[in-house]
Formats: structure tokens, sequence, C-alpha cells
């Protein structure tokens, strides 16, 4: 009995002040030319949280906007006006900068956090009137400095700057004296991607009317690393989002696969589950700031803001087969192996045909495909192209190779398989899991059949292999093996005095 997709949570936290300081394509720039143009000009190109908000692929990331409907908008989508202007939307929210660092404060259990006394109060008032963070948290901004205190911790303890408005407004300090793995700058690093996944894991809970206390596993899948420097990498990020979140009787640990990690991850979750393990496992994965801001100075340079000013990030539940939700077939696994080969046909065949081949499907047997979903808005300008479409081509050329459909129907193939890309450009955020949230509810209404999930990582960009990486697994209805019939508290004591009556009748038999 295959484990089950329960639910999906997808937050934004729109972030402009972390990309001039802390996107690495800016703080290169600023380490080799700090008085460049495109430095001096980059407020310029920065969007207002207004403007971050009535972005229809940031709508569209939290679910206000479906992928159908995206794709009715022109391009660019940055042009275009939208009704869509809310913080709320069905799968999570965007939050705004000040909000976020709160947040990134409530994280932090070392006290390596300062807030600027005014700005405490500030953010404390507003965090006040947030549904999901547990007023417990809010002592933490009674702990405030004065300004003079923390551009001393900067000057000279070497603490990472918290800037808000173009303003310094806090810091975050070093958590050891020599130690580069505990630096400021990567405890910060760590810091943003654990309190992106503190609120996905939030929203996630609440949108999905999920008990704190039946989760068991939350299973960490970002890009980023904690550790010391006697194990740089050793972890771990679940346990400790998952504590902030209040899951009290779950453990956990990280899973690392560069892009591809969230699909790992997928699979784990589901296999612990359909084994009997753990019956509700989360997967999730803050964000990244260090890709803030990537593309800056392409879009930049061509006159549009810079599209990359949001942190993200996503929390799914896989749990054990409920009879309604859709099923994650494990018996269906994509992989690209050690002996696979980098060849673009070899990735995507290995990802697709091959496995659906041994199940005895064809490939336009899968009703969608949710490749890299990246937003064509950030990456066509910076001359990336539109990496969805391009993913749907090959796939669509492998399916007309292998004679299942015709060459003149490569078109409508990705049209029909495919969808358009709205996800950030943060490595593993965009990789196949943006569409999750859609796909439970479009099978659950029975209007698809059959999702594949593709995840790809690059593997080469750790300098310990020059592999690639990929795996895949289908989604589908539910056949309702797991169903079980919901009997009510009325029932119960029908059957109950049915049961007494009878038993009665059966003494007053034999006593005659």
């Amino acid at each position: 009995m295959y484990s089950v997709l329960k639910g999906a949570s997808y937050i934004l936290a729109h972030t402009p002040d972390m990309v001039i300081h802390n996107g690495t394509t800016q703080t290169t720039q600023r380490t080799i030319d700090p008085d460049s143009e495109y430095l001096k000009n980059l407020d310029k190109s920065l969007r207002s949280y207004d403007e971050c908000k009535a972005y229809l692929p940031n709508q569209t990331y939290i679910g206000n906007i479906t992928p159908d409907e995206l794709a009715g908008y022109a391009q660019p989508w940055y042009q275009q006006k939208s009704d869509y202007i809310q913080r709320e939307g069905r799968f999570g929210e965007i939050m705004p900068e000040d909000e976020f660092i709160g947040l990134i404060a409530i994280c932090d259990v070392f006290d390596l956090v300062k807030l600027e006394s005014q700005f405490a109060v500030s953010v404390k008032k507003k965090l006040e009137t947030h549904s999901l963070i547990d007023p417990k948290f809010l002592s933490v901004f009674d702990k405030n400095f004065e300004l003079s205190e923390i551009n001393g911790f900067i000057a000279d303890e070497h603490a990472e700057p918290l800037y808000y408005g173009g303003m310094i407004v806090g810091c975050i300090k070093a958590a050891h004296d020599i130690d580069h793995s505990l630096s400021a700058h990567v405890i910060f690093e760590n810091l943003v991607s654990k309190a992106s996944c503190v609120l996905s894991l939030l929203h996630l809970i609440d949108k999905n009317h999920i008990r704190k206390e039946e989760i068991e596993y939350v299973i960490e899948c970002s890009e980023e690393a904690c550790g010391d420097m006697n194990q740089r990498g050793g972890g771990n990020f679940a346990k400790a989002a998952a504590e902030i979140a209040g899951l009290v009787n779950a453990t956990g640990s990280d899973v690392r696969g560069f892009c591809a990690g969230p699909t790992h991850a997928l699979i784990h979750a589901a296999a612990m589950v359909k084994a009997g393990t753990f019956k509700h496992v989360i997967v999730a994965a803050g964000g990244s700031t260090a890709k803030l801001g990537m593309n800056g100075k392409d879009h930049a340079g061509k006159g549009i803001p810079i599209l990359e000013d949001c942190v993200a990030g996503f929390a799914i539940l896989v749990s054990a087969n409920d009879g309604v939700s859709p099923e994650i077939n494990t018996d269906i696994v994509g992989r690209h192996t050690v002996g696979t080969g980098s060849s673009p046909q070899n990735v995507i065949s290995s990802l697709t045909a091959s496995a659906l081949e041994k199940a005895g499907l064809k490939m336009t047997d899968i009703d969608k495909y949710t490749v890299e979903m990246q937003n064509p808005d950030i990456t066509k300008t910076a001359g990336a192209g539109n990496v969805p479409e391009a993913n749907y081509k090959m796939i669509g050329a492998l399916a007309a190779m292998r004679k299942e459909i015709e060459k003149s129907q490569l078109a409508d193939f990705v049209s029909e398989h495919g969808m358009v890309g709205w996800a950030p450009t943060q490595g593993h955020i965009p990789s196949g899991v943006p569409y999750l949230g859609f796909a439970r509810q479009e099978l659950m209404d029975k209007k698809i059949n059959r999702v594949m999930v593709i995840g790809k990582g690059s593997l080469f960009l750790g300098r310990m292999t020059n592999l690639f990486d990929g795996v895949s697994f289908i989604l589908q209805q539910n056949s309702g093996a797991g169903q079980e019939e919901t009997v009510s508290e009325d029932k119960i004591r029908k059957l109950i005095a049915a049961s007494l009556k009878d038993f009665a009748k059966h003494l007053q038999e034999d006593e005659g």
C-alpha cells in the first residue's frame, strides 16, 4: 500500500536588502570592484514589497494563481498588471523583510542575533498579529541593543550586519572566534535557511489541519550545510526547524543532493511511510541568500527589476494511505546511475522512459511532468533560456524517438504534458516540487491520472565528481486501497445497544 501526498506549503520572504548585502553576485562584485556602476545603482532595480506581492509568478508559488492561469498572461510577467496582491495564499505567504528578520531572531537559540531597540519593538508588534507565531517566542524582542552597540559588534567582532530599508537594524555574531564554519556569515546563511524552513512547516501544519504531535520525522533537503570545523555538514537543519515549529514528537535528518535533493528526500519519506516505520513524515527546505540577485547584473543591465529578491521555502507531508490523497508510486522510480552518462538524452531517458517502460507505460501515459520549474522571466533575460520548456522539448523529443508520438506532435506534447515555470531560481526550490500542491488537488479532483516528479542535480559543483544526478517518481490517483470506513459515535452507540439487546434476548431464551 503506497504512501500518499497529504499536503504541501510554499512561502516567500521578500528580502531586497539581502540581495544587496548577501547575494554572492553582489558580494563578489563588491570584492572585485566596490565602485562599480552596478553596485552604485543597484537599489534602483529593487522592487517594493507591494510590487513583489503583485508579481504573477510569486502569487502562483503561494497558490493564488494556477499554472494554467499564469500561462494565460503574456510574458514577460514583470510587465503585467495584476489584481492578485494578497500576502496569503492557499499554500503559504509572502512575508516582508522586517518580519522575516524577526523570524530569524526567533530561530536563534544561541543568542547570536542582536536587534536594534526601535526595530525590535516594531517587529514584535507586527509578529504579535501573525497567527502562526507562538507568543512564547516574542520575548526574544525584549533583549535589544542600541545602534552603537551593534556597530561595535560589526566593527570589532566581524558580526554580519542586518539591513532593512538600507539601514543597519541588527547583526548576527560569529559563534566561534576562529572556526570558519561558525563565522558570522555562515551562521547568517544557516539561520535564513532555518527560518524559511520553519515558516514553511508552520503553513503546512496550519493549512492542512495537521496536529503537530502527529509528525514523527522531518527530512530537510536544502542546499545549505551546518556544522563546525570538525564536521562542516553534520546537520541537523531538520530537527532544528522542527523544534521551533513545535513538532515535539518528531526526529529527523538532512538529505543533500543539490537540485535533486527534494526528490531524493521525497522517495526516502515515501519508503519510510510505506514500510510502516513512521506514519507522518515531512520533507521541507528553506531558501538560500547566496542566490539572491544571482542574475542581477543581467536584469539591471537590461532595465528590468531584479527578480531574484525572495528567499523561498516549501514543506511536503507524506503520510500513510488514507484512501483519498494521491499515492507516491515507489515501484516506478527513475534513476540517473553512475553509468548513465552525462548526455542530455541519456539523462532524460534514465529519469523518464526507462522507468516507465519497466512499468509497461508510455511517455504519453503521464499527464504532467514537473521538472525544473524555473521562472522564464529570470532565466531568459539572463541568457539561460526557458528552462522548463527546454526540458519538456527533450522529453517530447524522446517520446518521438520511441515512436510514441509523431514528430509533428512535439509542440502539442509540450503544451499538454508541460507547464510554464514560476519558481524562484534557488537551486533545490524549483526542482520538481513547486507543482505538488496543485498536482495533489488536480489528482484528487480526477482531472489528471499521473504526474512524474523529476529532480536533477549538478554534482560537479562540489568538485568531488563530474557526474550529474537525478531521480524521479510517479504521483497517481489514489486507488482507494487504504480507505477505512469512518464510523460515527452515534452509530457505535446503536451497534452496542443492538448487541446488548441481542445478548439479553439470548439470556431470556436460555432461562426459558
